[in-house]
């Protein structure tokens, strides 16, 4: 099994994006993010802080992306 990916808050925000999710507010460093069908999640955006492996395990829950789909929207 791979490692999950270490991104900061705005990397993963920029990815999720690219597959359709737009921002629906953001309260404090929070941005919620929707997608049209429905899927919604949660990231923080912090200054060049890297996002947790538990936290981003429960981003791509929320997101139902495996970490190689992830993975590719990152690049």
């Amino acid at each position: 099994m791979s490692r999950r990916p270490r991104v900061t808050g705005q990397a993963a925000v920029r990815a999720l994006c690219r597959i359709g999710f737009e921002m629906a507010r953001q309260r404090g460093s929070h941005m919620f993010l929707k997608h049209a069908d429905g899927r919604a999640t949660v990231v923080p955006v912090h200054a060049g802080e890297v996002l947790g492996p538990g936290l981003v395990s429960k981003i791509l829950r929320d997101a139902r992306l495996t970490q190689e789909e992830f993975r590719e929207l990152l690049e």
